[in-house]
């Protein structure tokens, strides 16, 4: 598809039932779900267990082919928990998985099928052991590329970013740059450079709806149903 077909009305129908679909299935399987939040497809959205929280304008992608899975399975009674910030994003084919806690700080940016794990889920030699487990902790504002693996027991500092393929199982320091299996600090942040967080396109969330409803009445206004539905029966090269 080269462009968004659909007329504004439709759009718009379909951005409020993925918010009702959201409400009305997603939010009873969670601890918490915080305001603001933006589920895309959230019928590809996979939760098994409990607690899951999910802070404040958080932004989840998920897709038919690579749908996002968190699950809570306790290693013992007490343990057992993920917790999402606020203003994070999660992509495609994220899978967070928690035997003891799983904790992403604010302004965290997950990319497309990252796998997070704080427990081996058997043991060396019990093969029916949970095996050994150890929290996981991301903190804030940590960006953490395509396909990378976090280990248990590991600490992801302040700003850091996990390069792409990385497998992080050892602690990484803040305000640094990791990548290889398994991941090392290969570039330092510049302190000097200032840090533009997620939050900040949230800081006015009234005023940014109402910049994405002025850019969808653009991108669309010339799109009618009539030519919507030729496109849904038989699609053209030029479409």
């Amino acid at each position: 598809m080269r462009k968004d077909h659909r007329p504004y009305a439709v759009k718009r129908a379909y951005l409020k039932f993925q918010k009702f679909y959201t409400n009305r299935y997603i939010r009873p399987q969670l601890e918490f779900l915080g305001k603001g939040f933006a589920f895309m497809k959230p019928w590809n959205v996979r939760l098994f267990g409990t607690p899951i929280e999910i802070g404040d304008y958080a932004t989840v992608i998920a897709a038919p082919d690579n749908k996002v899975r968190l699950s809570v399975w306790p290693a013992a009674e007490g343990l057992g928990r993920i917790h999402i910030g606020r203003y994070s994003l999660i992509c495609p084919g994220v899978r967070i998985g928690s035997a003891h806690a799983v904790t992403i700080g604010d302004n965290c940016m997950i990319a497309s099928n990252v796998y997070i794990s704080d427990s081996d889920w058997h043991d060396i030699y019990n093969r029916v052991s949970m095996g050994t487990t150890a929290p996981v902790t991301i903190e804030e504002n940590v960006w953490i590329g395509d396909s990378a693996i976090i280990c248990k027991g590991v600490t992801i500092g302040e700003n850091s970013i996990i390069g792409a393929g990385a497998v992080v199982s050892r602690d990484i320091p803040a305000n640094t740059i990791a990548a290889g299996n398994p991941a090392q600090v290969v570039k330092e942040l510049d302190p000097s450079e200032q840090m533009t967080k997620r939050d900040q396109v949230f800081s006015d969330p009234a005023r940014l709806a109402r910049e994405f409803d002025i850019l969808d009445r653009a991108m669309l206004k010339d799109n009618t149903f009539r030519h919507w539905m030729r496109y849904l029966i038989s699609p053209r090269k030029d479409d």
